[in-house]
């Protein structure tokens, strides 16, 4: 059976950040999707053309900055239609041209794709991953190594174990996962491997997972373990 779309990944960057930005490119219509553009507007305009899709959507996992600073240079060449979590939108009163608040379940429509939007708070208030058949787009809720922090306004470490538990048990464990930052292991990872070498996956007792993602004595914020 032919695949109803195919996955680019960019690797972008500005000074210490590094962020993957994803492309969900429908087959059937050539029209793209495009999650968390951040750094390096050219680039990401350059593949566009290179694989001659047109961009009729951006996907936002959440509003902090590094994932969503070139939406706006990216709506005055492009016009594409932007999507955000309700909650997100409100509580940090994210805005910009062609604004579309999106609620838990809902569908997406990029040609024949169909995009649902799973809302998973935790590092925000309405962080959302998105879902294509077979792969799962995570920002910074889940990273292949661990999980986003909680610390930050509006984070909630309670709401971080309620969204991973719901991802274990609603999402295929053959789904690829593809987050907005690599900490060692590259985006890709199934599920599975997650369940099997996520410490954060491992955790079933809300308390316990509170206590250790909120711990004091880490080396780091990106130090999982």
């Amino acid at each position: 059976m032919t695949k109803t779309q195919r996955i680019y990944q960019l690797r972008v960057g500005f000074l210490n950040f590094v962020n993957y930005v994803y492309l969900i490119v429908d087959n059937s219509s050539q029209q793209a999707a495009i999650v968390d553009p951040a750094w390096e507007l050219q680039k990401i305009v350059d593949i566009l053309h290179e694989i001659d899709v047109e961009l009729v959507a951006v996907l936002l996992t959440h509003s902090h900055f590094d994932h969503v600073n070139v939406v706006k240079p990216l709506l005055k060449l492009k016009q594409p239609q932007i999507y955000m979590s309700a909650e997100e939108i409100k509580f940090y009163k994210y805005n910009c041209a062609n604004l579309n608040p999106i609620t838990d379940k809902e569908i997406i429509k990029v040609g024949e794709t169909e995009i649902t939007c799973l809302v998973t708070p935790g590092h925000t208030v309405g962080s959302t991953c998105f879902l294509v058949p077979g792969h799962l787009f995570t920002g910074d809720t889940i990273f292949i190594e661990g999980c986003g922090i909680c610390n930050t306004h509006g984070g909630s470490a309670e709401q971080m174990f309620e969204s991973i538990r719901r991802v274990k048990t609603e999402v295929s464990s053959e789904t690829k996962v593809y987050p907005g930052h690599s900490f060692g292991k590259k985006p890709g990872y199934t599920l599975s491997h997650l369940m099997q070498e996520n410490i954060y996956f491992q955790l079933n007792k809300k308390e316990q997972f509170v206590d250790f993602r909120m711990r004091k004595n880490q080396a780091n914020a990106f130090a999982f373990k």
